[in-house]
Order: structure tokens, then C-alpha cells, then sequence
């Protein structure tokens, strides 16, 4: 009797989760190993050598299991560090990487973008969260490098827009009519922290943010 079907202990370090069906756990290679040794036949016993390297293969496979769940702890462990982390965040202001604004009791949040070289000539489109365009403000001409506009939270017919989270972006271009790199910020006090799939993400207002977005933070 031999044993068969070990091609699948690599698999043993894949995920952080426990052996799907069709991978042999290190017990379930055990007691295969066991019944084998009690049903060999004693006038023609398992050959050294294949029972030498059956052994190593369940000490492999004892290592990896172990090593699968060193590296569970190892993520766990790195989890509660960075939600104790976001939980510091409140109450602070920041900056990050993103193109979202909101509008509370018709106050606007500021703008915040980086041209990476001079702009002869740029535009600010802001749009609602269905993506409709519903503001156009004409800058002018830019220098290069950081850029704060204020918006007075009216659409193109001068009305008053709603409360709500919107979404703007700058079109920026040369002398010569080519586009220019910019960059957008999000930019607010951290009210509080969520947690979504086992991942911490602040919340500024309600947008969440992840916390590797984040490029600036202020008391």
C-alpha cells in the first residue's frame, strides 16, 4: 500500500485559512501513514527508502501548517496595530490622496490639487454622486505645485447645490494645448474610524479613507 495525492501539501501555505477539502491536513497524512504501516504485508514490507521519504514529507507538512499559522498571527497582530493606530486619527485634520469634497449646511470644503508645471489655461468640474456635472469654474492661468480653490457650493445656473459628497477633477493644459498631471486631495477632520474587511478606514464626514492615502495630518 502506498500513499498518494501529496502533491497538494504546497498548497498548505497558499492563504491564511484552514486546508480546503481537497488538501491533506498533517493528521489526516498521519493516520493514512499509520494504516499503511498495519496492513503492509510482513513478507513484502514497505521498502526503507519510500517510508524514509514519507516521513519527510509529513515533517514538511508539519512545518508548513506551522508556518501557516505563525503568519495568522503575524496578520492579526499587524491588524490591531494599525486599527489602534486609525483610532488616533480622530479628531485630527488630514490630507490624502483622493477627488472627493462635501458640502455641510452649504459650506464647501476647499479644493486642494498639484500641478506638476505651469498651466496656461484650467478648469474645475465638480460632480455630484450620479456623476453629473453640475459646476464649471474657469481658473485661469496656474503655476506649478500646489493649488487650493475654494468653491461657493452653486451650480451653473447660480443655484444652491445639496448637502452630499461630490467629486471634482482639473483640466489643465500648456501653451501648446497638452494636458498637464495633477494630482487631487481630499482633505478634512477625521470624525471617526470603520473597519471593512478587517481593513481600518477613517471617516471624514462620510467618506472613508484608507490610511496609506493619507500625506498630511494636523491637530
Amino acid at each position: 500500500m502506498t500513499i498518494t495525492g501529496l502533491e497538494s501539501v504546497g498548497g498548505a501555505v497558499s492563504g491564511l485559512s484552514t486546508p480546503r477539502p481537497n488538501e491533506m491536513g498533517k493528521d489526516a497524512f498521519l493516520e493514512l501513514l499509520v494504516t499503511q504501516l498495519q496492513y503492509q504485508d510482513p513478507l513484502n514490507p514497505m521498502d526503507s527508502t519510500a517510508f524514509t521519504a514519507q516521513l519527510a514529507q509529513f515533517s514538511s507538512l508539519e512545518q508548513l501548517n506551522n508556518v501557516n499559522k505563525n503568519l495568522e498571527h503575524a496578520r492579526l497582530y499587524q491588524a490591531s496595530i494599525n486599527n489602534s493606530q486609525a483610532v488616533s486619527f480622530i479628531g485630527k485634520d488630514i490630507r490624502a490622496i483622493g477627488d472627493t469634497i462635501s458640502v455641510n449646511n452649504g459650506i464647501t470644503d476647499s479644493l486642494f490639487f498639484k500641478l506638476t508645471e505651469q498651466a496656461d489655461d484650467a478648469v474645475v468640474n465638480i460632480y455630484d454622486v450620479n456623476d453629473n456635472l453640475v459646476k464649471i469654474i474657469e481658473t485661469g492661468a496656474l503655476d506649478p505645485g500646489e493649488q487650493t480653490m475654494e468653491w461657493d457650493g452653486t451650480d451653473n445656473q447660480g443655484n444652491a447645490v445639496t448637502d452630499g459628497e461630490y467629486r471634482f477633477e482639473i483640466m489643465a493644459y500648456d501653451g501648446s494645448g497638452e494636458r498637464v498631471d495633477a494630482a487631487t486631495y481630499t482633505a478634512g477632520r477625521v470624525k471617526g474610524v470603520t473597519f471593512k474587511d478587517n481593513k481600518a478606514e477613517l471617516l471624514v464626514g462620510n467618506r472613508p479613507i484608507a490610511l496609506g492615502d493619507i500625506i498630511e495630518v494636523k491637530d
